[in-house]
């Protein structure tokens, strides 16, 4: 039997980790999974409190999406990109039917960041126009032009990256100045002129879209009011601009809507960029679906774009399931009324832990916000460098405690596969409460 030790000594020997030094890079294993846990090789078990990467959506080990994956490679194991299967089409009408608005046809890429690449592509050969608009709190993948676009501080180091990028200020109430004072609307609206402001001075007729997240990630999981998006739109169409909405993480019942933007019944999407939740993880995919307008310009237009692994039969199958698997075991609203038993054992955390500065989300996609003091709302880690003592306790010991999330900057997130129950939720709350005793002491209140 193959030991902890040997797992990692040959995955640090011969392969690389992501966002670290090499050096660095202390992983645990992982040898199953099942519903909200995995295991590592010791037998330990771990609360997924983050679903992995805020993909596993459906839950380790689902059956049904299990038996889709077997049953399609057995039949085909792969088709070049411009054959088409049943499970393609298949997967194409059911986008189709729970994603908002007309966006009526799919171009499947293999995650999310190429799927914000070629959001890009086609929203510059559908209007002529260059420019892409987006905030600076954000992320949109990996890749040169969807690192360029997001701006998680992680984009930095890679040079210039691609041309005519231009930056928003983030509608971030709990830290922008320009929300002193004022209501969540009324400081969305002025972020809102702010965003037209800058369409008027970069020239419309060189923007071809305002491209953010339908539901913020893991720059936070800031969220405006509705006041801003419906401002975003009407600028959209004032201009002559495209709305592209990235849903790669918040897409898929994560925020308790199909998707982030759902929250925002009056907006609708001119392109949308989905991945993760669309096979929870089980195979590879991505989507980019565009709107009936942009799909009819391709009728006579080449879409001069192209990935071997397009359309995939096993991520057709994997998607065609999870979609079933969501409407047949109501995760939607699961997630929905399970986010509500989150907020209220995080709230009731705060009631406990002053070092709690905010709580941000919806369903589960939800964030705890860490700081030395409520009033100034110093962070307990900076923007930009690593994590700081405190904040290196708190990751250290959920790791001890079996919990495996995200801890990023003076944030835990709180991301749970939709399966959840009441008592796994309370499960996490506990190791949480646990975890922030050991902190309480820094606060400076």
């Amino acid at each position: 039997m193959v030991t902890t030790a040997e797992i990692i000594a040959k995955n640090k020997d011969y392969t690389l980790a992501s966002w670290t030094a090499q050096n660095a890079w202390s992983p645990i294993t992982m040898t199953r999974g099942e519903g909200v846990y995995f295991w590592d090789a010791d037998g330990k078990r771990y609360l997924d409190w983050s679903s992995q990467l805020i993909n596993v959506n459906v839950g380790h080990g689902h059956p049904h999406v299990i038996k889709a994956i077997q049953d399609q490679v057995a039949q085909i194991s792969f088709a070049y990109p411009s054959i088409a299967t049943e499970a393609r089409g298949r997967l194409g009408e059911l986008l189709e039917e729970v994603t908002p608005g007309r966006l009526s046809k799919a171009f499947f890429t293999n995650g999310g960041t190429d799927a914000i690449e070629n959001a890009i592509k086609m929203a510059r050969l559908f209007t002529g126009r260059q420019k892409i608009l987006t905030r600076y709190r954000s992320y949109h993948g990996a890749t040169f032009g969807a690192a360029t676009a997001g701006g998680d501080p992680r984009r930095h180091g890679h040079g210039p990256g691609i041309p005519d990028i231009v930056r928003l200020p983030d509608p971030y109430a709990y830290r922008s100045p320009v929300y002193r004072g004022r209501t969540q609307a009324e400081g969305d609206a002025i972020m809102a002129d702010l965003v037209e402001e800058i369409v008027q001075m970069e020239g419309p007729q060189y923007c071809a879209a305002i491209l953010i997240e339908g539901y913020s990630g893991t720059s936070g999981i800031i969220q405006p009011s509705e006041v801003y998006w419906n401002r975003l739109r009407q600028i959209c169409d004032q201009y002559g601009l495209l709305l592209i909405v990235d849903e790669v993480m918040s897409g898929f019942g994560r925020t308790g809507e199909w998707f982030g933007v759902d929250h925002y019944p009056n907006v609708q999407p001119d392109i949308m960029a989905v991945a993760k939740g669309i096979t929870s993880g089980y195979v590879p995919l991505g989507a980019t679906i565009v709107s009936d307008e942009i799909a009819a310009y391709f009728d006579d237009h080449v879409l001069s774009t192209g990935l071997t692994y397009s359309a995939h039969p096993l991520a057709m199958a994997a998607g065609v399931a999870n979609i079933e698997v969501y409407r047949n075991e109501n995760l939607i609203e699961r997630s929905r009324e399970m986010g509500k038993v989150l907020r209220q054992g995080l709230m009731d955390l705060a009631e406990k832990h002053p070092v709690i500065g905010d709580i941000r989300g919806a369903g589960l996609h939800q964030v705890i916000e860490l700081v030395k003091n409520r009033e100034t709302r110093e962070p307990l880690s900076p923007f930009l460098g690593g994590l700081s003592e405190p904040m290196q306790i708190v990751a250290r010991t959920l790791r001890e405690k079996g919990m495996s999330t995200f801890v990023r900057w003076s944030m835990i997130f709180n991301c749970p596969p939709l399966v959840i129950n009441e008592a796994q939720i309370q499960e996490g709350l506990d190791i949480l409460d646990e975890t922030l005793s050991l902190i309480d002491g820094y606060y400076e209140g």
